[in-house]
């Protein structure tokens, strides 16, 4: 039982908020020292548990403005049954004192790795490594006879003979040389050389050779599932062997291991950070090959960055670093010029055109209507219109691309319609019509017969050029297979578009940047360049990813014409002018600069590497200190790191799921509230990819049957749930995808995904067997009101406060509680099309700025998971009423004193709860009738109800500043 002096002092020994009538807060605690002395047994481990999530938060201001949203109101009697229970509820202690020795919790693994990890560092740990890799004789007897024995096969001498014709091969004795005398090696070399297929072959069978095959297990990374297959699907066929003898791959989801010693697995860079966090040393790897490394992706940076590190311990691993020729030297010079050793490539010539040479050779007209007078382009105009200064984009066109036409026309180079249509800044637009009309022309003008290989920005541009395609009479199924190919796409329907087309017919593949490098596609003659690439920012300011199709760079440009001219000599059309490729950037900035980093920062610390900002500092390129300061204080907000830095328990956890920390929240909450298999489904789509597809034409039937699916639940994420449950349970999937737009493979992988998850909350300890579905971590999942505050603890502090009217009217625009600026619905929501709100929060995990800062995806939630969930606790009574909220934009009143501190204890036994189940690992029997149990039904039942209608709130006031600037 609790002293009756519990409830008075609770103010003080807490730390929350005290709202003056001047709108300030304060803190009543000190965020240093020891508790107060007058506190005894469990009042000692709340004051810790308080401060420890209110450490290193600063002093912070109420906004004066900001009004309370709506009213909460108890009815006598819940106030009156929770009362009791609290009254009768006696909690465990929970201490989190300043030296993190964490003596409050119990002996268990879980502690003993923690600590380890908190405590340890990843130098320290490797001092323990033992060189060398132990070398078995029967084995390098076995791997010989094999070798030998092959070398008669007759699929493997036909293999041979073309490896042999291969520019890498030419240059095999002097790659083993320089591998062998030294540590680092950069080898580089252009498309078709054949680096990726050849090198690690090379390695392994010198091993085999030299009968100690059994000392050489060759890791090579790839940095996207497709070419980790397609490059292990080729060697393998190479060496006449199906995988999983001496060569394999390994992705997320899906691995085909090879023997443990001598052999090559080929496996995106995410695999091999993974591995590790168990050893870092990599202790049973000989070489490492870090492929495609001039891509600058962070896993592939972050990765150069350890292994720089580890070889100071493991003097006998070898790392080969593998990149185009493009900027090799500054990874040389990253690893203290190591010796660089460059392929020649292997290519037939390959003829460029422009985009003048396209006009002039298709007679184009589609940019014929332009009256310079009304440009969008003319400064002038511009100014006077107030639409401020031209862009950089613009300014490029005015000094650059219009003097360049204007030269053209000069000297009648061209026809005097392709000089015009050049001046029309609209042709620097992607325009489908024109890769149609091009398409058309190479399939009926030009004289080589090849596949034709088209660059696309994304997903969209591929399906809306692949419809325009097969409405075509022109290009009819007889005589044309036509292929998408994405990163995302099933790995089964990707292996054809390796083969060569059948008799009498013709490939057309179309393609994001991934078909650039890696992926090799033999007999492309014709590549259709757009000119466009999606690349993702991160906007400081704003604290938001940007997601923007730009030009490619100079790198890009040359890698796509590298894909033509492989079997014969090709042709290559740049849908830009000569003027706009002179102007292009040479390279794309690296990811590490254009990413959210919070991921990034769990990798590291579960690596053990030390300080942030120290780690961060040895990369290549260092991000902004502002992005790693932002990732920070979310990781903070979230209690995934403490004020020094850190992992706390949860970070622990959080650091070893594969997904972002957010996501990674939801599902232990989910596991913690017995609602797991709907909080998995959405967590796995919003991770890594939703089922949703939008066919051309056909938006709007689309857009019906998501809000079909979505019902009165106003969330998109519940619509992810459904989405994925009635597929799981349905008789008839495929009529069931088609009839909703779904994408069946991209659901089979989440399926997959949601099933290799509880294999990490396993190891977790969060579940105590493999199946999503079991009806132990399922007792809530039909509860969606508890569902969707589960999504909000997870999805927290992304919230917004929608601009209503006072009938619920939805008016365009919301306002960001994180950035403080406008953002709008994304038309894909299902509460884009939602007219009238209940209330007006939403939480929301996707905002992207485009041509506005668009939710892509959110969940109208109530006030009281907002206030169960949410930091930065807040009570006061202001002009007689009592105000209850979080952060410091989101308040309400509530009807009474009491409900406040029933809301207030009830928040207080839920932290200690979670901290308490967070370091101490187990499955929850939602079947028990314990008082912590009674706590966690009490705020499911109040939650629940207010989702129906049962809790009182008044109508919420229209009144939110915000600034329409989308």
């Amino acid at each position: 039982m609790p002293k009756r002096g519990f409830k008075r002092k609770r103010d003080d020994m807490y730390g929350n908020m005290n709202i003056n009538e001047g709108g300030e807060g304060t803190s009543q605690s000190s965020n240093t020292g020891r508790h107060p002395p007058e506190l005894r047994g469990k009042e000692i481990g709340l004051f810790y548990a308080r401060r420890n999530r209110e450490r290193g938060k600063g002093n912070w201001k109420l906004k004066r403005d900001a009004k309370p949203l709506g009213s909460i109101t108890l009815s006598e009697t819940k106030k009156s049954q929770i009362g009791m229970m609290l009254r009768s509820n006696s909690m465990g202690n929970i201490f989190i004192t300043d030296n993190n020795s964490y003596d409050h919790v119990e002996d268990s693994l879980f502690k003993y790795q923690f600590l380890s990890n908190i405590r340890g560092n990843m130098m320290e740990r490797l001092k323990a490594v033992e060189p060398g890799i132990f070398r078995n004789e029967c084995l390098d007897k076995r791997f010989l006879s094999e070798l030998t024995n092959k070398k008669n096969d007759l699929r493997y001498q036909a293999m041979l003979n073309k490896r042999r014709k291969l520019p890498s091969y030419e240059k095999r004795k002097d790659l083993l040389k320089i591998i062998e005398e030294n540590q680092v090696v950069l080898i580089s070399g252009e498309t078709g050389c054949g680096k990726t297929t050849q090198v690690a072959q090379f390695i392994l069978d010198d091993y085999i050779e030299k009968n100690k095959g059994s000392a050489c297990k060759i890791v090579c990374t790839q940095p996207r599932r497709i070419s980790a297959i397609s490059v292990a699907e080729r060697v393998a066929e190479e060496r006449a062997e199906k995988l999983g003898e001496s060569v394999g791959f390994q992705i997320r989801l899906e691995k085909k291991l090879p023997r443990d010693t001598g052999s090559i697995v080929f496996c995106t860079t995410g695999v091999v950070l993974k591995q590790m966090e168990s050893d870092p040393s990599l202790s049973t790897v000989s070489h490492i090959i870090l492929d495609e490394i001039h891509e600058r992706s962070i896993p592939s940076d972050f990765l150069i960055t350890v292994l720089k590190e580890v070889i100071k311990k493991r003097n006998d691993l070898k790392i080969i670093l593998m990149s185009a020729t493009l900027n090799a030297e500054a990874f040389s010079k990253y690893y203290n010029n190591c010796p660089h050793i460059n392929i020649p490539g292997f290519t037939y010539p390959v003829t460029e055109y422009f985009l003048e040479d396209v006009l002039q050779k298709t007679q184009s007209k589609l940019f014929q209507q332009f009256e310079p007078s009304t440009s969008r382009w003319d400064y002038k105009k511009r100014v006077q219109k107030n639409r401020g200064p031209l862009s950089v984009e613009e300014q490029e066109f005015k000094e650059y691309i219009m003097p360049y036409a204007r030269n053209l026309e000069r000297e009648k180079k061209y026809d005097a319609l392709v000089c015009e249509q050049l001046k029309n800044p609209d042709s620097e637009i992607l325009n489908l019509d024109l890769v149609y009309e091009l398409l058309v022309y190479i399939v009926e003008k030009e004289e080589k017969h090849g596949s034709v290989l088209i660059f696309c920005p994304g997903l969209s541009q591929i399906s809306g050029l692949i419809k325009k395609i097969e409405n075509s009479s022109k290009f009819p199924p007889s005589r044309y297979i036509i292929f998408p190919l994405h990163s995302q796409m099933p790995s089964i329907d990707q292996k054809e578009i390796f083969n060569p087309a059948p008799q009498g017919k013709r490939k057309i593949i179309v393609s994001t940047n991934i078909a650039e490098t890696s992926i090799t596609i033999d007999d492309v003659v014709y590549v259709i360049d757009c000119g466009k690439i999606k690349t993702a920012d991160f906007d400081i300011e704003l604290k938001t990813e940007t997601l923007k199709i730009r030009w490619v760079s100079v790198a890009n440009a040359d890698q796509r014409r590298g894909r033509a001219g492989r079997v014969q000599p090709g042709v290559c059309f740049h849908l830009y002018s000569r003027a706009r490729h002179m102007i292009l950037e040479k390279y794309l900035k690296p990811e590490i600069l254009c990413k959210r980093l919070e991921g990034t920062i769990l990798t590291a610390k579960i690596l053990q590497l030390g300080k942030i900002e120290e780690f961060f500092s040895k990369l290549m390129v260092s991000p902004d200190a502002e992005s790693l300061s932002i990732a920070l204080a979310l990781l903070k907000r979230l209690n995934a790191l403490d004020s020094v830095e850190n992992l706390t328990p949860l970070g622990y956890h959080l650091a070893r799921l594969p997904v972002a920390p957010q996501m990674g929240k939801m599902i232990l909450l989910g596991a913690i509230f017995s609602c797991l298999d709907p909080i998995l489904s959405v967590a796995v789509s919003l991770d890594f990819k939703d089922a949703f597809q939008i066919p051309l034409g056909k938006e709007q039937e689309a857009d019906k049957k998501r809000s079909e699916l979505a019902d009165d639940t106003m969330s998109d994420h519940i619509v992810l749930h459904r989405a994925l449950e009635t597929f799981e349970y349905e008789s008839d999937p495929s009529r069931f995808c088609w009839e909703y737009f779904l994408s069946p493979y991209t659901l089979k992988l989440l399926k997959k995904m949601k099933e290799q998850f509880m294999g990490y909350l396993k190891d977790l300890d969060f579940v105590s067997n493999l199946n999503p579905k079991n009806a132990e971590n399922n007792q809530n999942s039909k509860n969606m009101s508890l569902v969707k505050a589960v999504i909000c603890a997870g999805l927290y502090p992304n919230v917004a406060i929608l601009k209503v009217s006072k009938k619920g009217i939805i008016k365009p625009y919301m306002t960001s509680m994180q950035t403080g600026q406008s953002c709008k619905f994304h038309p894909k929501s299902v509460l884009s099309r939602t007219r009238s709100f209940s209330f007006p929060l939403v939480v929301y995990y996707k905002k992207m700025k485009s041509t506005c800062d668009f939710i892509y995806d959110a969940t109208m939630v109530h006030p009281l998971p907002i206030l169960f969930f949410g930091d930065r606790y807040i009570h006061s009574e202001a002009n007689g009423k009592h105000i209850v909220g979080v952060n410091n934009m989101v308040r309400f009143t509530a009807d009474s004193e009491r409900t406040v501190s029933i809301i207030r204890d009830l928040r207080d036994r839920l932290f200690w709860f979670l901290e308490h189940k967070i370091t101490h690992p187990g499955s929850v029997n939602w079947t028990s009738s314990s008082d912590e149990l009674n706590v966690l039904k009490a705020i499911m039942e109040l939650i629940t109800s207010e989702d129906m209608g049962d809790v009182d709130e008044e109508s919420f006031d229209e009144d939110f500043d915000h600034e329409d600037d989308c």
